[in-house]
């Protein structure tokens, strides 16, 4: 056990935030914290993490725990360049690499029979076992796997940190954290900002972490793949059930369904006992056993009902009028951002077709233009090149991603009003009150309320609008947990057309029965969800990579018969050209040999146990660069000899 909490408890001013709990954590556990928003999630990593302490009851740490603790929403903010910033972590490493070279120094200029020499050797000898036990020797092979994997491959090495985005800034908070490998590792929402490889990568690499891992997440798919137990927070009390995300639910369901079953029958027994004292505590025969039961009855630890499931939003989309069946067709589109110097072209030439009915998930690459595809679908940007047309009778509601669109200086009452001014008042605040908009919070400007209180204004306005088609840009961000259930139940209910972007794997394999994925030129089409993505993608990416092997193998081929065709027509000369083509031909053996070699350990330092066992994927590193080396030197004394059969 690396950490105990018994009977905390914390509140600010008069408000209780987390009531008397306890709870333990082991060397490799797997938790997942969840809750709603404000049930006290953060609160509870603060006093974990021993940022704040709490009002009643003991938090005991094992002697000399690391524990490394991502907030949400922070990020690294610092003059170093990523290289100078990332070396950090290393430093205690780093200094001893600087007395090892010293040592060197010393030794080289020292006689072996000189009187100091074997101390100073052993010293050597013990500081060197201890960098090479703590890879000293793979510091920048460790740093370049983090960052590689957390997104940052193409970023220099030199890049001051303060000019890195708000997203890159936490990533990068992120790849700090996992280079210093803690014993506990607190992760506050850190799939925010993540691309799917990202996210994959980070998946792979939490799954072997050395270490114990409390996350807390609103990305199911995420808690699903990684989590063994699960700490539900609800109401100030804190729940265990082991299994992943989908299994506690069912877990707390089944609990939820027991409790009221034992509630009942023991409502039926004291209701039975009650009756009975009743009839016989005035009768001589049966007084003594009336009694008997009322002791009974006094006796009896009473079971409190269950309460009642947490009040979510009520989310339901309808609409009046059905489309015609062909609801989009998109012909060789374009799409581009910004005017004039500052124009940037995203997508060239992309054409696709939606039909009336169906539920279609837009992926791609961040940055690819998805979002720019919903507003030129809209036309709230232009197209530059392409013809968007939609069908009769097509009504279009659009939930834009930060909720740009809403009017941040109106109170949440004027800005839903504002939008329908004939309608009473009582009907508006019927409906803020569907999206648990109530109270003092109606009063309160668009700008000042929470992420979630704002998405639910966002669709409180698409529910009273009645539109058959559906255009929503990541409708799950800032959602909690309960939200977005509900959310996924009111589109999985909705008759109309759905075109809808996401980053959400939980999403993206309940709600669409297509999938389109963004390429510069194309659009991909997969006819399922996303597990059903991810399959289909899997064999086609190695397809394509068969087929680069066989252009490769082609060209070599290629380049083999055109050495071949060179002729000589005098003796001597091809006496001469008979050497050069055996010497040719034996070059093009080998690179061919190396070049099989080369592509062997690329794909090698690709398989998670190669890239996490660092001394194996240094030397193999290094045995690829040698490879490399000599390959390039073999294609030089080829084109040399090449060049004198032409």
């Amino acid at each position: 056990m690396i950490l105990s909490a018994q009977e905390i408890s914390k509140g600010y001013a008069d408000k209780s935030i987390l009531q008397t709990m306890s709870m333990d954590i082991e060397e490799n556990d797997r938790i997942g914290l969840i809750g709603v928003n404000g049930a006290g999630k953060t609160t509870l990593l603060r006093l974990l993490s021993g940022m704040e302490e709490p009002d009643t009851g003991t938090v005991s740490r094992k002697k000399d725990l690391t524990v490394g603790y991502l907030r949400q929403h922070s990020g690294l903010s610092s003059g170093n360049t990523i290289r100078e910033e990332m070396r950090l972590v290393f430093r205690e490493l780093l200094a001893l690499e600087e007395e090892l070279r010293t040592l060197e120094a010393k030794l080289s200029s020292l006689d072996p029979m000189d009187a100091d020499y074997e101390q100073l050797s052993a010293q050597y000898a013990a500081k060197q076992t201890y960098f090479e036990q703590n890879d000293g020797y793979l510091i920048d092979v460790n740093i370049k796997t983090i960052l590689n994997g957390m997104g940052f491959a193409d970023k220099a090495m030199d890049t001051v940190i303060d000019t890195l985005s708000g997203g890159e800034k936490t990533r990068l908070a992120l790849a700090k954290l996992l280079l210093e490998r803690p014993q506990l590792l607190i992760l506050d929402e850190p799939t925010n900002h993540l691309d799917f490889e990202t996210l994959i990568w980070l998946e792979e690499y939490l799954m072997d972490y050395k270490g114990a891992l409390l996350i807390v997440s609103h990305d199911r798919y995420f808690l699903d793949k990684l989590v063994t137990k699960i700490w539900d927070l609800e109401r100030g009390k804190l729940t265990v059930y082991p299994g992943n995300y989908t299994k506690s639910l069912q877990l707390k369901e089944d609990a939820r369904v027991r409790r009221q079953k034992e509630y009942e029958l023991q409502q039926e027994q004291i209701a039975a006992m009650e009756d009975f004292i009743a009839r016989n505590i005035v009768r001589a025969t049966t007084s003594k056993s009336a009694k008997s039961r009322r002791a009974q009855l006094a006796n009896m630890e009473i079971i409190e009902p269950p309460e009642p499931p947490l009040k979510g939003s009520s989310l339901s989309f309808t609409f009046e009028k059905q489309t015609v069946r062909d609801v989009l067709t998109v012909s060789h589109l374009d799409l581009a951002v910004g005017e004039g110097e500052t124009r940037r072209e995203l997508v060239h030439d992309i054409s696709f077709e939606i039909k009336r009915g169906e539920k279609i998930a837009l992926i791609g690459a961040n940055g690819i233009g998805k979002s720019t595809l919903l507003k030129t679908l809209q036309g709230i940007l232009p197209a530059p090149k392409g013809e968007i047309i939609w069908g009769k009778h097509v009504k279009i509601s659009y939930y834009e991603q930060e909720n740009a669109n809403l009017n941040h200086e109106n109170t949440v009452l004027e800005e839903l009003w504002g939008r329908f001014p004939t309608l009473p008042e009582h009907t508006i605040r019927t409906m803020l009150g569907r999206v648990l908009l109530t109270g003092d919070n109606v009063y309160k400007k668009v700008g000042v309320v929470s992420g979630g209180e704002r998405a639910k204004l966002a669709f409180a306005i698409i529910m009273m609008e009645h539109a058959n088609v559906l255009l929503l840009d990541e409708p799950t961000n800032h959602l909690d947990l309960m939200t977005k259930e509900i959310l996924e139940k009111a589109l999985l209910e909705f008759e109309g057309t759905l075109l809808f972007v996401s980053h959400d794997r939980y999403f993206l394999n309940k709600i669409p029965t297509r999938i389109f994925e963004m390429h510069p030129d194309h659009i991909e089409i997969f006819d399922g969800n996303y597990d059903y993505y991810r399959e289909k993608r899997a064999i086609l990416d190695a397809k394509e990579a068969e087929e680069e092997a066989a252009r490769k193998q082609q060209e070599r081929a290629e380049r083999a018969q055109q050495s071949k065709e060179r002729a000589y027509r005098s003796r001597k000369q091809k006496s001469e050209e008979a050497a050069l083509r055996r010497q040719v031909k034996a070059l093009e053996e080998e690179i061919f040999s190396l070049e099989e070699q080369q592509a062997a350990l690329e794909e090698e330092i690709t398989k998670p146990e190669i890239y996490e066992d660092y001394p194996v994927m240094s030397e193999k590193c290094a045995l690829l660069e040698q490879v490399k080396n000599l390959t390039a030197q073999k294609y030089e004394e080829w084109e040399e000899l090449s060049s004198r059969l032409s």
